[in-house]
């Protein structure tokens, strides 16, 4: 396995939100297709409407966009984790599991759950399940998962 590049979170600006929605656009176009739900409009809408520089973080790789994250109060005493993207080319070299690390030690040492929601069918599950995600919901397209903070 390569050696994890160096990278960091930083907050997003107004800016970012063009690069999010492509970025976005890129990485889950395939599984959209293959469920049938890829429309280009309302896949970018989506990011557009849920992306909030009060929020969001962009991951910086070397330097360089190459993702972001949203962590955002869910409520009910919790964090929702969503527009959680990472460059195509960065994938499977152990950066979101870094990154995804890094996130739910701040929710652990808050005391907070965390919950999200994956595609059907997206290798993300795993990433997900390893991490002490449990599925709570599920329908033909999405995945609602909950992870109770680590004592």
């Amino acid at each position: 396995m390569n050696s994890l590049p160096v990278w960091a979170l930083e907050p997003a600006g107004p800016e970012d939100l063009e690069p999010v929605v492509e970025l976005k656009a890129r990485v889950m176009r395939a599984d959209l297709e293959r469920l049938g739900r890829w429309d280009p409009n309302r896949s970018r809408e989506r990011v557009r409407k849920s992306f909030s520089t009060r929020h969001t973080s962009v991951l910086l790789v070397e330097g360089a966009f190459a993702g972001s994250v949203t962590i955002r109060p869910d409520g009910r005493g919790g964090r929702e984790l969503e527009l959680f993207y990472l460059a195509p080319h960065l994938q499977g070299r152990g950066l979101g599991t870094a990154v995804l690390r890094h996130l739910l030690a701040e929710a652990d040492a808050a005391g907070e759950p965390v919950r999200l929601t994956v595609l059907q069918g997206s290798a993300a599950r795993r990433l997900y399940e390893r991490h002490g995600f449990t599925v709570v919901e599920e329908d033909p397209v999405d995945v609602t998962m909950h992870r109770e903070p680590a004592r």
